[in-house]
């Protein structure tokens, strides 16, 4: 049948024939052929309304300072998410929930201080992260053991603390230099005596002061919560043992005096004779 046998029908097939309407794009943002442009549009939040078919997602230079669960929409084709020159200072470990495709992630320039492996887990592609100027003193190393497709760490410019407590993180940078960029930019704040002292520049002897037993944080916890319940146990018990002695002196006592020979009535005549 073709498509000039009636006005009904040649309508039908102009409707047919019409491209499909392209995704919504927000009001802060241009979108095209995939990529989606939000920056620098003054944004406190996430565009909730974005393209499903969005690969590539531009939000550098705005006022978002959280990160909140599920902040994005699923999208699972999203390769590069860019997060610079914020105020980010919190992302929740739900956040980056449904961007599983995602590669590369730029979150440099904000205010981190904390990160948590399990912010991570979704990014199993994750081949790029930049944290390079945040405020981050130390950094789990459990956020890169999450990441098995990671190539490239961006870390230079951060006030890094050089203690004992640094050593996890150096030795895995130590055990993945390759993957480690702009070496020369990872340096100390802290202590003073370290400021602008290459991290890599570090050998074992560096950390031999530091004790491969030192206690973690739930240690310190176990010991808080054990330490009251030995107090009362420990009273408990010395009191449960005086009483016994105490009830065990009294029997002897009783039984002594029972076994006392008692004087009877012809001795005491006598000595009325006497």
């Amino acid at each position: 049948m073709g498509c000039w046998q009636g006005p009904s029908t040649v309508l039908a097939c102009l409707l047919l024939l019409r491209p499909l309407p392209s995704p919504a794009c927000p009001a802060a943002c241009r979108c095209s052929s995939g990529e989606v442009d939000c920056s620098k549009h003054a944004l406190h939040e996430v565009p909730q309304n974005l393209p499903t078919n969005t690969s590539t997602l531009w939000l550098g230079y705005n006022f978002i300072t959280v990160l909140g669960p599920h902040s994005f929409p699923s999208l699972p084709g999203l390769l590069l998410l860019s997060l610079p020159h914020n105020h980010l200072g919190l992302i929740h470990s739900q956040a980056l929930v449904g961007l599983g495709a995602l590669q590369e992630l730029d979150l440099s320039h904000n205010l981190l201080t904390v990160l948590s492996p399990e912010t991570f887990l979704p990014l199993t592609s994750l081949a790029t992260l930049n944290l390079g100027s945040n405020r981050l003193g130390e950094l789990d190393p459990g956020v890169l053991h999450v990441l098995p497709q990671l190539q490239a760490l961006h870390l230079q410019d951060n006030p890094w603390v050089c203690s004992c407590g640094i050593l996890p993180l150096w030795r895995w940078l130590s055990h993945n230099r390759e993957k480690v960029q702009e070496k020369s930019s990872l340096l100390c704040r802290l202590p003073e005596q370290l400021n602008k002292y290459p991290i890599m520049a570090f050998g074992n002897e560096s950390f031999r002061q530091c004790q491969e037993t030192s206690l973690s944080a739930q240690h310190y916890v176990i010991f808080l919560i054990i330490g009251p319940f030995s107090f009362m146990a420990s009273i408990f018990f010395c009191t449960f043992m005086g009483s016994i002695i105490v009830v065990y002196h009294n029997l002897r006592r009783e039984s002594h005096f029972w076994r006392r020979p008692h004087i009877g009535k012809g001795h005491s005549g006598r000595a009325t004779r006497l």
